[in-house]
């Protein structure tokens, strides 16, 4: 049985999906991935109708705004095309970045719903090239804020990596990103701020249910020897 607990292991897609465990993990997180994905532009277009707060940022009224989406685009691609290289090599990364990315979701959905705000002061739109003519087509999207959607996922793929070379990459990369995302004044302060601790513990989530699945596997198959 593959130990798709330990997301470093080098083990082949092959070997991978010989694991029942892997493969349920697998078919349950690509469903549920898709299932958000086809709730968020439903999501993001109703939030953009109701009226928050607009928060005095200290930090934000000391720094011009400036368009940088073409620079925070870059970065965030570059650490997603490492990240889907590495997936490829080791469905451990795969799954454990999977369930991850769909826990903090979640968790973003709810910290959405739940706080109010309205674009910072100086607020220029960041447009994607590939998600925004994909999910957000003429739709402008400024108050899923707290907390920062680029900044959590980038960080997120920083803590999946497990090359050294990759982690510090992914990690300057992010601090990057939120760099240009305050420039920008597409986030508060405190939308940048959080972001990695969600990532983290979406993580930490991701590593436990990995962990509960395959150990629940190991103790069937033992049971029947």
């Amino acid at each position: 049985m593959l130990k798709i607990s330990e997301p470093g292991h080098k083990g082949n897609w092959q070997t991978a999906w010989q694991s029942k465990s892997f493969r349920n993990l697998t078919k349950a997180g690509s469903a549920a991935l898709i299932a958000i994905f086809c709730f968020f532009p439903f999501f993001f277009k109703s939030i953009e109708k109701r009226n928050g707060t607009v928060l005095n940022d200290w930090l934000l009224n000391i720094i011009p705004s400036h368009d940088a989406s073409i620079s925070i685009f870059i970065f965030v691609w570059a650490i997603t095309l490492l990240l889907i290289i590495r997936m490829v090599q080791q469905p451990n990364i795969f799954i454990v970045m999977l369930w991850a990315y769909v826990i903090m979701s979640i968790l973003r959905v709810g910290s959405i719903t739940f706080t109010a705000l309205n674009a910072p002061v100086g607020f220029i739109e960041l447009v994607d090239p590939v998600v925004s003519n994909i999910f957000y087509r003429h739709t402008l999207i400024s108050k899923d804020l707290f907390f920062s959607g680029h900044t959590s996922t980038a960080f997120l793929m920083f803590l999946c990596l497990t090359k050294k070379s990759d982690k510090i990459f992914a990690f300057v990369g992010t601090l990057v990103i939120a760099s240009l995302l305050l420039l920008q004044h597409v986030h508060y302060s405190v939308d940048i701020l959080a972001a990695p601790v969600f990532a983290f513990i979406s993580y930490l989530i991701s590593k436990k249910i990995i962990s509960r699945v395959s150990n629940s596997e190991f103790r069937v198959e033992n049971s029947n020897h």
